[in-house]
C-alpha cells in the first residue's frame, strides 16, 4: 500500500513539473508579447512624429512666399518678454496712428514704448529709406505691391510682417451725388502711383468708364493701358498726397480711405468704391533682417486683436476693413 502511495505521489509530483513550467512561459510569453506591443507602439509613435515633423516642415515650406513678395508674416500670438524697448514707427495718420495709439497702453505693459512718427507730405516718399537704413524701426502706410514696387526699383531690404487692415479706394465728387448725375467729357484725379493708380483705373472699368487692356499683370497699370474709353472722360494723374487739396478742380477724383478720413469727408459719400474682398491689406514693414525681431512681431500681435478688431468696426463704419 505505501508502495502505491509513494508511486502516486511521485506520478503526481512528474505531473506538476510541466504544468508549472507552461504556466511559467506562459508568463514569459505574455511579458514578451506586452514588450512587443510596446515596442510596436513606441516604434508608430515615432513614425507618426516624424511624419508630423515632416507634414509640419511641408506646410512651412509650401506656405513661405515667393522671392518677389516681400513679406515675412506670422499669425502667432507674440507676448514680448524682453528688455524695455522704445520702437519708433513712422504711420499714416488716419487710421494708422489712430490704431497704433490704441494698442499703446497694452504694448507698454510688455516693456515696448512706442514713438510714433506721423507721416504728412513728401516724408511718405523717404519713410521705406528711413525704414531701409534704421532710422525708423518700422513703418505703417501701405500695402504689399506698393511694398514690391519700391523694392523692385530702390533695392530697398524690407519686408512685410503682418497685414493689419484694408481701406477699400473710391471715387468721390464734390459736384455731383450720383453717377448719373456726372456728364460726358468729365475730368477726373486719379493717383499717380503704378499700384494705386491700377486700383483707381479697376474700380473706373467695374463702373462702366473705361476697359483695360488683357495683358495687365501684377496689379499695376497706368492709362496708357486703358484699351477702351467706354465714356468720354478725361483722367489726370496726380500724387495721392495732393489730390484731396485739388479736388474741387475735377468732376469726380479717385483717392484712399485714409487720405478721405484724414481731410475730414464721409467715406461712406463715395459714389462706388472697391469691395470688402480688396487685396490691398495696409501692413507693418521693417528691414528684412529685423523680420523676426520679437518686440516688432508683438506690434503686430497687438494690431491683430478681437478688440482692434472691434475698434476699427465701431470707429470706422466699413470704411476701413479688418484684415485678421
Amino acid at each position: 500500500m505505501k508502495k502505491k502511495i509513494a508511486t502516486l505521489l511521485i506520478i503526481l509530483t512528474l505531473f506538476a513539473v510541466p504544468v508549472t513550467a507552461c504556466g511559467q512561459s506562459a508568463k514569459v510569453d505574455a511579458a514578451n508579447t506586452t514588450t512587443a506591443v510596446t515596442t510596436a507602439e513606441t516604434t508608430a509613435a515615432a513614425a507618426e512624429t516624424t511624419a508630423a515633423a515632416a507634414e509640419t516642415t511641408s506646410a512651412a515650406e509650401t506656405t513661405l512666399p515667393s522671392a518677389d513678395v516681400s513679406t515675412a508674416e506670422t499669425t502667432a500670438q507674440v507676448i514680448y518678454t524682453g528688455e524695455p524697448v522704445t520702437l519708433t514707427i513712422a504711420a499714416d495718420a488716419v487710421p494708422h496712428t489712430e490704431l497704433l495709439e490704441f494698442v499703446k497702453d497694452d504694448l507698454a505693459k510688455q516693456g515696448i514704448t512706442l514713438d510714433i512718427i506721423t507721416l504728412s507730405g513728401d516724408s511718405y516718399a523717404t519713410a521705406n529709406e528711413q525704414t531701409a537704413n534704421g532710422e525708423f524701426d518700422a513703418n505703417f502706410f501701405q500695402h504689399v505691391p506698393y511694398l514690391n514696387s519700391v523694392v523692385n526699383e530702390k533695392g530697398f531690404k524690407l519686408v512685410s510682417i503682418g497685414g493689419i487692415h484694408v481701406e477699400p479706394i473710391g471715387f468721390y465728387s464734390t459736384k455731383y451725388k450720383s453717377v448719373s448725375e456726372i456728364p460726358e467729357d468729365a475730368t477726373f484725379a486719379i493717383p499717380n502711383d503704378a499700384t494705386n493708380e491700377y486700383r483707381a483705373l479697376k474700380i473706373l472699368e467695374q463702373n462702366g468708364f473705361i476697359k483695360l487692356k488683357t495683358t495687365i499683370e501684377n496689379y499695376s497699370a497706368t492709362i496708357a493701358d486703358i484699351d477702351t474709353y467706354i465714356k468720354p472722360i478725361t483722367l489726370v494723374e496726380l500724387d495721392s498726397a495732393n489730390i484731396i487739396r485739388v479736388n474741387d478742380e475735377f468732376d469726380g477724383y479717385i483717392t484712399n480711405t485714409n487720405k478721405i478720413l484724414e481731410a475730414g469727408i464721409d467715406p461712406n459719400s463715395a459714389l462706388f468704391r472697391e469691395g470688402a474682398d480688396s487685396p490691398y491689406a495696409n501692413i507693418l514693414v521693417t528691414a528684412t533682417d529685423r523680420a523676426n525681431d520679437p518686440a516688432l512681431l508683438a506690434v503686430v500681435s497687438a494690431l491683430r486683436t478681437e478688440k482692434v478688431r472691434t475698434f476699427i468696426e465701431d470707429t470706422y463704419k466699413g470704411a476701413v476693413i479688418p484684415a485678421f
